[in-house]
């Protein structure tokens, strides 16, 4: 244990925070949107639970570096490209993702906002930590090849994803309720999972395309969203004194 509180470590381990954060913004918005479909008390249980699984995922993948590090070999070529087992989660994953994003930003345009009563809650929550489940492994792996790339202690990787996680939990409901509060947010927060979907299919198949520019055009498209939301409240503000006099 001393070797995490040392210089050589410390640094490490700071960076991997960091990045474990960056890459489990996605993770966040996605437990944020489905755990919405719930009852307001099982809301906050599902996305603790949701990141608790990730958490969990995460270090089961990490003490079984080996194994992950076998999925980036080719299992087999299929016109000239190559196929890994990670290939293959991405993949999955990618479609499930597009699928899930466009079915939503659907729902959320077309559909009725009200949850029938013919879904039987308990049902609803198996689906719904199911769906976060299914998420966390695509995320969770691609977190973990990127952590075994840039630390080799497996103590300070399994340290960083357990405080990074800690921090998503607490921060989870605000994330959450910011989401719900603001529409615009919600189908924008959609429309970037659309986009990391799209991603992980382009990387499935061996086209990397640099999350630099996937986080910078999210960060811009929010900071753009969010001077719209504060000009809205100042209308409504002006607005409302107008109609006062």
């Amino acid at each position: 244990m001393e070797s995490l509180f040392s210089l050589n470590s410390i640094i490490p381990f700071l960076t991997l925070c960091a990045l474990e954060l960056i890459l489990g913004i996605d993770n966040v918005i996605f437990i944020s949107i489905l755990s919405s479909k719930l009852p307001r008390d099982q809301q906050d249980k599902a996305r603790k639970l949701g990141l608790g699984l990730a958490v969990f995922t995460r270090i089961l993948l990490l003490l079984s570096i080996s194994w992950v590090i076998g999925l980036t070999a080719p299992l087999f070529s299929l016109y000239g490209l190559e196929f890994s087992g990670r290939n293959l989660i991405l993949l999955t994953g990618g479609l499930f993702l597009i699928a899930k994003s466009t079915h939503e930003i659907h729902q959320k345009l077309e559909a009725d906002e009200e949850v029938t009563n013919d879904v039987k809650m308990p049902t609803q929550f198996i689906s719904v930590i199911t769906q976060i489940l299914l998420l966390d492994v695509v995320f969770s792996l691609d977190s973990v090849i990127t952590a075994v790339g840039m630390v080799s202690s497996v103590a300070i990787m399994i340290a960083a994803v357990v405080t990074s996680t800690i921090v998503m939990i607490y921060t989870s409901g605000t994330v959450s309720r910011f989401v719900e509060k603001h529409p615009t947010i919600k189908i924008l927060a959609l429309s970037f999972l659309l986009l990391i979907g799209v991603t992980l299919l382009a990387e499935g198949f061996n086209q990397h395309i640099s999350k630099g520019y996937i986080y910078f055009s999210m960060a811009f498209s929010l900071f753009v969203e969010t001077i719209n939301i504060r000009m809205k409240k100042k209308a409504t503000r002006v607005h409302l004194k107008q109609t006062w006099k």
